[in-house]
């Protein structure tokens, strides 16, 4: 399983410390750049989710193309 955490920059050490002394866990840190673009994705497929449930209204294909 991965899971993603969210660490405040000051107990991040602290957090990462822990996580490496456990023996069944490995540990990768994100760049910054890679976090932004997971967060980004996490969005989209949120508003996909959403719009799908009919709680969010989307936008054509068409209207799209008009919009460039």
């Amino acid at each position: 399983m991965k899971v993603i955490l969210d660490i405040k920059d000051d107990k991040a050490p602290f957090i990462m410390e822990v996580l490496k002394n456990l023996k069944d866990v490995k540990t990768k840190p994100l760049t910054s750049y890679k976090a932004e673009v997971l967060e980004g994705v996490q969005e989209a497929i949120d508003e996909v989710r959403l719009i799908r449930q009919g709680k969010l209204k989307g936008i054509s294909a068409k209207d799209l193309l008009d919009e460039l």
